[in-house]
């Protein structure tokens, strides 16, 4: 492939609004690489210069600070090729889709989800429908905002309570699930206070954490299945993956739980898990690299919990695992993704 100019794009705002990382230097292989020394884990963008640079092609940094000029700069960029990591604009977490969109009407290609995509997986209402239409089993929900109702299954107790459009389990704690109407009102009053934002009320589906990664288009390949073993949270929480447990470091719950390949599931549930996947992948128009969660409950039945385009490139990350577990090293893993999109993009 030859050599790219790739534009790594992300977003800051407020807090988040601080110096930019230094890019790794790379000099010629004669002198030799001067190599960071160890100190924190890298940021994600980071690990992916150092990939692109290691595939020859001349990474750099865009940030969208929020700003119209930071728009204007990136149109003029003279990128080959976007790395999109944009997860909001001007610290709103519904506008990834429009920086897609502009991306799009600037004619430069882009990695992961178009604006369709973007939009269908963050409404989970929609995105459910969706789901619902093409067969793909998923919780039974409904809709509530301000006494509004706009979708309503028959549904029981217990229930698992959260805004419709956030990403990262925010919105999700020890008191999304419900057992009494009380708590359920409650809990109704608390997502529309605190996130000004329509709450989801799902089926609480008891069972395994799965996440399957998947690469590719035309015929995206599903990668080994990862778990998030929830099996060891204090006796009397719930078995969810809330912010606690995804980012707190210093919590118990952090602690105590773990994503692993999924090792012992037998070769008929593997592939229900896959083509369940790989379904809603297609459904929700995911594209080039993306994470479709999963519970899998006792009997066996596979519900899909929410899709995720552009999700969390880490090294540490379960994509990243699911990858290695194929036998993809990181910066092939990050070659492919470029790969895929510098291909739809000629």
């Amino acid at each position: 492939m030859a050599n790219l100019k790739v534009t790594i794009l992300h977003d800051v705002w407020e807090e988040d609004n601080v110096p930019e990382p230094e890019p790794v230097k790379v000099v010629s292989a004669k002198k030799g690489k001067r190599r960071r020394k160890k100190k924190d884990p890298l940021h994600d963008r980071e690990e992916i210069f150092e990939a692109l640079t290691k595939l020859g092609h001349e990474p750099s940094y865009h940030v969208l600070d929020g700003k119209n000029q930071s728009l204007l700069a990136l149109a003029k960029c003279g990128a080959d090729l976007i790395f999109n990591l944009t997860e909001s604009y001007a610290g709103d977490d519904t506008m990834d889709k429009n920086i897609a969109a502009y991306l799009d009407l600037l004619h430069i290609p882009y990695t992961g989800g178009g604006p369709q995509a973007l939009y269908l997986a963050q409404d989970k209402s929609l995105a459910k429908k969706i789901f619902d239409f093409h067969k793909i089993k998923t919780p039974d929900f409904a809709t509530s905002y301000k006494g509004r109702t706009d979708h309503s299954h028959d549904i029981e107790f217990p229930l698992i309570v959260k805004p419709v459009s956030e990403d990262g389990s925010i919105g999700i704690d020890n008191g999304s699930v419900v057992e009494s109407v009380k708590e359920l009102m409650e809990r109704i009053h608390y997502i529309h206070e605190e996130f000004d934002s329509p709450a989801l009320i799902e089926e609480f589906i008891e069972g395994r954490e799965i996440y399957a990664a998947i690469l590719g288009n035309d015929n995206p390949e599903v990668l080994p299945l990862i778990e998030l073993d929830l099996s060891k949270l204090p006796k009397g929480t719930p078995r969810i993956a809330g912010q606690d447990v995804k980012f707190f470091r210093d919590s118990e719950a952090y602690k105590v739980t773990k994503s692993a390949v999924a090792e012992d599931l037998d070769e008929e549930t593997t592939k229900k898990l896959q083509g369940t996947a790989r379904a809603a992948y297609r459904a929700l128009k995911l594209r080039d690299y993306g994470r479709i969660d999963m519970r899998l409950n006792k009997k066996g039945e596979v519900y899909v919990i929410e899709a995720n385009p552009n999700p969390w490139l880490a090294s540490g990350a379960e994509f990243a695992m699911a990858a290695k577990k194929a036998e993809y090293s990181y910066t092939q893993m990050i070659d492919k993704i470029v790969e895929l999109a510098r291909a739809r993009g000629m």
